[in-house]
């Protein structure tokens, strides 16, 4: 499964990328996918919209069985 997340992350990147920002795989472990925003991503006060409202949102609609996505 790690590997399906990392493959989605990768299109997601080019738009995180665009504003400066990043976003790197820590671990996925029973469904919860644990990310680190870098870059621009990291001090960005929509920070947490993006991981929840993005990030989380799409690797949900194209892997079910992410239950959250948490930042670390």
């Amino acid at each position: 499964m790690k590997d399906k997340v990392a493959a989605i992350l990768a299109q997601v990147r080019p738009a995180l990328e665009a504003d400066g920002g990043d976003v790197e795989l820590v671990s996925v472990d029973e469904g919860v996918v644990s990310l680190r925003l870098k870059g621009a991503c990291a001090g960005c006060p929509m920070a947490t919209m993006t991981l929840k409202q993005g990030i989380e949102r799409v690797l949900k609609e194209q892997l079910p069985e992410v239950k959250e996505v948490v930042s670390v």
